[in-house]
């Protein structure tokens, strides 16, 4: 044998004795199943779950939404070998820094003691004052239990909700609601119960109108969606000129809108709009803020208009009154009457004056 083939030979034998070093058996067992999906457990961004012999990382809130039928969960690879044990009630995470950069899933200790999660990327905002970003977190990784079916007082309660929407989507959830009422404490907190009571219905009403039902998450005429960018503003449309179609339960719309809300409810909607359409508590907050400071073609806002007794008319004005108000389109302002009644009748109470404009 010649040295020149002695050394193909033995180059040959390295590489093969490399790859016997580099390449993972096949036989490798895969990673512990983390604790099972609960169907009824609700699940934030960051935490995990397994289904269907793989573990799972849910992307944001979620409640009933099975891994691997949506967008929601992240496949994190095949499990097995039963479930991961819990860490035994003792954390191990780095203390929270203002200003460092956290990451979906960053798990800090605070400096209260107590432990939060990310739910969404942030440059390191306060665990106790920008809730939507972070979620409280136990060491055993559990779920947090379900939300009561009234918290707070909120004149809806579950049971009236579901009767409301019978055929909503399911990303219109009830908890994302209760979860949005924080951003505006006032709104049917204000006056006597008649009027919180009336209001809720009314900010209901409206909204069931808006998404035919609380189905619609986004504005279905797809051909309007690269009208809604208003080049003239000074900051323009970074997400993109067809990016600020309606979303939400008010069908928020144009990058103007998107800026103003982003910058009261403390989120980047003007380079994100898509949060309106993937997070329920972000969607409900936009239709909240609305609700509580735009007058929109109106006088007032809609809130005034329930509270300092104008009347339910006076909402649909601020919603859209330039096009249903004034005979304009009295079969639109019909139906959104019609659901406001139906609403305090559910509610138990009655519809008061001036219900159309």
């Amino acid at each position: 044998m010649s040295r020149q083939r002695s050394l193909a030979l033995a180059g040959v034998l390295a590489v093969v004795a490399a790859l016997a070093v580099v390449l993972p058996s096949a036989s490798a067992s895969a990673a512990n199943c983390v604790a099972a999906w609960q169907s009824q457990s609700v699940y934030t961004g960051g935490m995990t779950a397994s289904y269907n012999g793989h573990n799972w990382l849910a992307r944001w809130w979620t409640q009933n939404q099975a891994p691997g039928t949506n967008e929601v969960w992240t496949d994190q690879g095949t499990c097995g070998g039963g479930t991961t044990p819990p860490p035994g009630g003792s954390c191990n995470h780095p203390n929270w820094a203002a200003g460092t950069w956290y990451t979906t899933g960053s798990i800090v200790r605070y400096t209260n003691g107590l432990y939060y999660i990310a739910e969404h990327d942030n440059p390191g905002y306060d665990p106790i004052i920008s809730t939507w970003y972070w979620d409280p977190y136990t060491c055993s990784g559990t779920p947090p239990s379900n939300p009561p079916t009234n918290p707070g007082g909120f004149v809806v309660s579950e049971a009236a909700f579901n009767q409301m929407f019978p055929g909503r989507n399911s990303f219109y959830t009830y908890q994302g609601l209760i979860a949005a009422l924080s951003a505006y404490p006032s709104f049917a907190t204000t006056g006597s119960d008649t009027v919180r009571r009336q209001e809720a219905a009314a900010f209901l009403a409206n909204v069931n109108h808006e998404t035919g039902g609380l189905v619609h998450i986004v504005e279905q005429n797809t051909a309007n969606y690269p009208h809604y960018c208003d080049a003239g503003q000074p900051y323009g449309c970074p997400a993109g000129q067809a990016a600020y179609y309606g979303r939400g339960p008010i069908q928020l719309s144009w990058n103007f809108n998107y800026k103003a809300a982003g910058d009261a409810l403390g989120l980047p909607l003007l380079t994100n709009p898509w949060l309106v359409q993937n997070d329920a508590s972000v969607a409900w907050r936009t239709g909240l803020w609305y609700w509580m400071t735009q007058n929109g073609p109106g006088t007032m806002t809609a809130h005034n208009a329930m509270v300092n007794g104008a009347g339910f008319g006076q909402t649909i004005r601020s919603i859209n009154g330039s096009i249903e108000c004034n005979g304009g389109n009295p079969a639109q302002v019909q139906s959104r009457v019609n659901s406001y009644q139906q609403f305090v009748g559910i509610l138990g109470t009655t519809p008061g004056a001036n219900l159309y404009c």
